[in-house]
C-alpha cells in the first residue's frame, strides 16, 4: 500500500513541477535559493567537527531511564529477559549487518558528525554509516498511514532559539525502542539537540508509544568535541563473522586453523 502510494506520489510530483521549471527559465531575475541560503546556515548555531560520546558528562553518555510499559510492554520485555538468560543475546541483527536506526545510533560508542545545508541538518553516525536527514524548510511530516518505515525515521526540525527541535515518525519495526521492544508505527519520537556548553553536545530523546508506554520516555545523549581523529568509514558486511543459521546467530572467529578448537564459532 505505502509502496503503491510513493509511486503515484513520484508521478504526479513530476507533473507538477515540469511547469515551475519552465516558468523559472524564463524568468531573467530569478535567484536560486542557494545564493541566500548558506547566509541564513551562518546564523545558526555553530557544531561543525566530530563529536564523541562522553561517558563523564551524564551517568556513562545518557541519563538511567525507567520506562513505564503497558502490559504488552512489560510481556515483550520480560520475554527478552528469559530468552536472554536461556539462550544469551541474540546476535540476528548483527549477522545481517542490520543497522540499530533511532534511538540505537546514537547510543553507540562511536563519533557523529553534524552537517548544516539550507533547510536541511544531516547527522552522521560512523558506526554503519547513518545518516539522520532532518528538513527544517517548513515542510510537515508525511501522514503516518502512506510514511515509509525507515531505520532513522521520517524527521524535520525547527529551531527554538539555539535548540534543534525534531518529530519523527515511521520508525523501521526492525530497531529497538529499548532492547528487546521493537517499535511500531505508534512509535513517535521528539529530539531537543543543544549545546549545554562550549564542546558539550547534547541529543534529548522523548519517545511515545501507547501500544508499549504508558507515559512518554525520555533519555539524554551527550557528546563532547574532539576532533582529534576523522570520521572513519564502516562497513559492516566487510570482514562480518557473524553467521545466522537454524541455531541463530554465532561468532566465528576464524581460528580453526590452531591447534586449539575455535570455542565462539562453527568450526566447519
Amino acid at each position: 500500500m505505502k509502496a503503491l502510494a510513493r509511486i503515484a506520489f513520484a508521478g504526479s510530483a513530476a507533473a507538477l513541477l515540469a511547469a515551475p521549471v519552465a516558468a523559472i527559465a524564463q524568468d531573467e531575475d530569478y535567484t536560486p535559493p542557494r545564493a541566500t541560503g548558506y547566509e541564513e546556515v551562518l546564523e545558526l548555531p555553530d557544531w561543525t567537527g566530530i563529536w564523541y560520546p562522553d561517558w563523564s558528562l551524564l551517568f556513562a553518555g545518557r541519563e538511567a531511564v525507567e520506562p513505564k510499559f503497558t502490559p504488552l510492554g512489560q510481556r515483550l520485555v520480560d520475554e527478552y529477559r528469559a530468552s536472554i538468560s536461556a539462550n544469551g543475546p541474540s546476535q540476528e541483527a548483527q549477522a545481517k549487518c542490520l543497522p540499530p536506526g533511532l534511538p540505537g545510533m546514537m547510543q553507540q560508542p562511536y563519533p557523529i558528525e553534524i552537517l548544516f545545508s539550507p533547510g536541511r541538518v544531516s547527522i552522521i553516525t560512523e558506526a554503519y554509516n547513518q545518516i539522520q536527514r532532518i528538513y527544517t524548510d517548513g515542510r510537515e511530516l508525511p501522514d503516518p498511514y502512506y510514511a515509509d518505515l525507515f531505520f532513522t525515521g521520517n524527521s524535520v526540525g525547527h529551531w527554538e532559539g539555539d535548540t534543534l527541535v525534531v518529530d519523527v515518525i515511521g520508525l523501521h519495526p526492525e530497531t529497538n525502542l529499548v532492547a528487546g521492544v521493537k517499535h511500531t508505527e505508534a512509535s513517535r519520537l521528539q529530539e531537543r539537540i543543544y549545546l549545554q556548553a562550549p564542546g558539550e553536545l547534547v541529543v534529548e530523546m522523548t519517545f511515545y508509544n501507547e501500544e508499549l508506554l504508558e507515559e512518554p520516555m525520555t533519555t539524554k545523549i551527550a557528546y563532547r568535541l574532539d576532533n582529534e581523529f576523522p570520521m572513519r568509514e564502516w562497513i559492516c558486511a566487510e570482514n562480518n563473522r557473524l553467521v545466522s543459521g537454524e541455531d541463530g546467530a554465532n561468532i566465528d572467529l576464524g581460528f580453526e586453523h590452531l591447534d586449539e578448537p575455535d570455542q565462539f564459532g562453527p568450526s566447519d
